[in-house]
């Protein structure tokens, strides 16, 4: 009879044990051998024999050295653990070929029998800490690399806790939702099949397609990998923080931003994939593609309202006075205004929307400070085209303080008001500072496109962030030496073609200021007055040209302005397609305006329309109620007391 003892197991906690015949027990679950019971039996003669057995002194005892019992290690441990399921056969190397067994195998070679929960348990554990990797690599490299608050790593955790509860996941009827959903997309009758090939011990649903895939397109579609770039830039809203989705992009596309390569760390952490999720790191964690910048911001929005996060506007204060330093326009006089008619009108716009279709948060900011800016320096039409007619005189009348433009600018000024002779200098000063500032955007117009440092520099730098980002964890099957030395001889050709351009450009450089300074000499007044008035038609030919390439008019300067210091509304016109007529001086200040918010002109300009709309409403409100007059007579009841 099998004889059984309460102990408990060192391996894996079972407290039955059970007699082996060998004189030793083991565990009932695990099949571990106790080191520390030995079964004694007692030997019948001592108990019949009368020459009292073998314990007695004629008696000669023999001792034989009982082996000393191995100790179980940390991977045999593992193994014993996974002998909790069912056993399977062995590979098919190892079974039915009449050979037997072709190398030596232990207790804890052969392989397990993955059942279906093991598949979706390891794919569904696997994805869910391989975004949270993600999630939380963004979070430090934010903190360390941009010196965001560290407070965006504490609110990381619980949005993207609370994004999990919402989806249901970790339901246990995720599994069989997503293979149900599978099944009934065919329409009609179903007809079945069975899994062949490699992939044959996998489950499978009704169809024959295999459930692994199937799982991994539902998280997918869940719980997709443009949700870490869209909770990282969510935490940075909801810190206050003065970065947008352009950034995050940015950021992610340069590489400074673990999102492409981030499945190089992601495997360091959790490890290669295991038999029961048979889905490469590469293919699970690699996205395909780079989110656009209207989703990343609306994606944000839509998980904030999954989860119930009412969500602050956006620091306007931060993210205008970032957007005038990267201007270089004056901060301190206009983003004091700016802010005034920030908290007058708080357009909804400034709130994150989950919307794909409306404008972004970033264009509203930028709306208000092209209103300001044309309130503050009266941008209405006709100063443009005096840069253009005196541009060689604005350098020289910057650096005195007046000049021939401000001279000009004073006597249009006179001409719109002849009856007010007092603001005269006044005026004067505000369309120099208005030329100033739109010869300033023009200028910059052409250094405002958005530039990827770290790679854009040479070619060394492009290769190495092509190695690092685009194509990481790529390498070649097998060392080929002769490769090698035909790329080192590319790499040293190119470096000393290099080379020897540059020295080229140096000497072509000594060159110029001679050829130019013979020129200079050459000519006479006429011929600089000459060339002054080609290049500013030169000027106006250009903007046309790039006004008509986005679908804009030009309108000519007003004459015989009679309305002082009025504010010009434009508005746009539906002829087949929507064309838009403005003043030279607002294109250039929307153009530039738009290229630093990194939006589209006619985008920036319906921005700027509704924010003037709205402001409109608002003053007609205000003046209607202040015009409202309370009536002096009392009701009844207040007249008898």
């Amino acid at each position: 009879m099998t004889e059984k003892i309460r102990r408990c197991c060192e391996v894996c906690g079972n407290i039955s044990f059970v007699d082996g015949g060998d004189g030793f027990f083991y565990c009932t679950r695990c099949g571990s051998q106790a080191n520390d019971i030995i079964d004694t039996g007692v030997d019948d003669d001592d108990l019949f024999n009368v020459d009292g057995g073998i314990y007695s002194a004629s008696q000669r005892r023999q001792y034989s050295q009982v082996p000393k019992p191995e100790t179980i290690s940390q991977v045999q441990l593992s193994q014993h653990l996974e002998t909790l399921k069912t056993f399977d056969d062995y590979d098919e190397r190892n079974v039915d070929d009449g050979v037997g067994p072709a190398e030596p195998s232990d207790f804890g070679s052969s392989q397990i029998s993955l059942t279906y929960t093991d598949y979706y348990s390891e794919i569904r554990l696997r994805y869910v800490m391989g975004v949270q990797v993600m999630i939380q690599m963004q979070c430090k490299a934010l903190v360390e690399k941009f010196n965001v608050s560290p407070l965006i790593v504490g609110l990381a955790g619980p949005i993207w806790l609370r994004l999990l509860a919402h989806e249901k996941v970790l339901s246990d009827e995720w599994a069989d939702n997503a293979i149900n959903e599978s099944e009934s997309q065919t329409q009609g009758e179903i007809e079945l099949s069975q899994p062949t090939g490699s992939n044959k011990t996998e489950p499978h649903n009704l169809l024959g397609k295999r459930a692994v895939t199937i799982w991994h397109r539902s998280l997918s579609n869940m719980i997709p990998l443009p949700c870490s770039l869209a909770i990282s830039f969510l935490v940075c809203h909801v810190a206050r923080e003065a970065i947008l989705p352009t950034d995050i992009l940015k950021w992610a596309l340069e590489g400074k931003l673990p999102y492409f390569a981030a499945f190089l760390e992601i495997e360091k952490q959790l490890g290669p994939p295991p038999r029961s999720c048979p889905i490469s790191t590469s293919r699970m964690f690699r996205p395909i593609r780079a989110i656009t910048l209207q989703k990343l911001e609306s994606l944000a929005a839509f998980i904030a309202r999954k989860i119930g996060l009412e969500l602050p506007s956006v620091n306007f204060h931060a993210i205008a006075s970032r957007y005038l330093k990267h201007l270089s326009l004056p901060v301190e006089k206009i983003l004091p205004q700016a802010f005034q008619v920030y908290e007058w009108s708080m357009p909804p716009e400034l709130y994150l929307s989950d919307s794909d279709i409306r404008l972004p948060s970033r264009v509203c900011v930028m709306s208000i400070l092209i209103v300001t800016m044309r309130i503050l320096y009266d941008l209405n039409g006709g100063k443009w085209e005096l840069i253009s007619s005196c541009s060689s005189n604005l350098e020289s009348a910057v650096e005195k303080g007046a000049g021939e433009c401000g001279a000009i600018a004073e006597e249009d000024s006179a001409s719109c008001d002849s009856d007010s002779h007092g603001g005269t200098s006044d005026m004067s000063k505000s369309n120099f500072d208005a030329l100033k500032l739109l010869k300033m955007l023009e200028e910059k117009y052409t250094e405002l496109s958005v530039t990827y440092a770290d790679f854009s520099k040479d070619l060394q730098s492009y290769l190495l962030y092509c190695k690092d980002v685009v194509f990481a964890g790529l390498e070649p099957a097998y060392d080929d030496l002769e490769e090698e030395r035909i790329i080192e001889d590319l790499w040293d050709f190119y470096q000393s073609h290099k080379a020897k351009a540059s020295e080229d450009g140096k000497t072509d450089c000594g060159r110029t200021p001679k050829e130019g300074k013979k020129f200079r000499d050459d000519g006479g007044s006429n011929t600089a007055n000459h060339s002054q008035c080609v290049l500013g038609e030169t000027a106006l030919g250009q903007l046309k040209a790039d006004m008509e390439e986005n679908r804009f008019v030009y309108i000519p300067p007003r004459k015989n302005v009679k309305k002082k210091d009025g504010y010009i509304r434009y508005a746009r016109k539906k002829d087949g397609a929507y064309h838009y007529a403005v003043h030279a001086d607002y294109y250039i200040l929307l153009r530039s305006c738009a290229k630093v918010a990194q939006v589209d002109v006619r985008t920036m300009h319906v921005g700027v329309l509704a924010l003037e709309k709205r402001l409109e409403m608002l003053e007609s409100r205000i003046k209607f109620c202040l015009g409202k007059r309370i009536p002096d007579d009392f009701c009844d009841l207040c007249r008898d007391e």
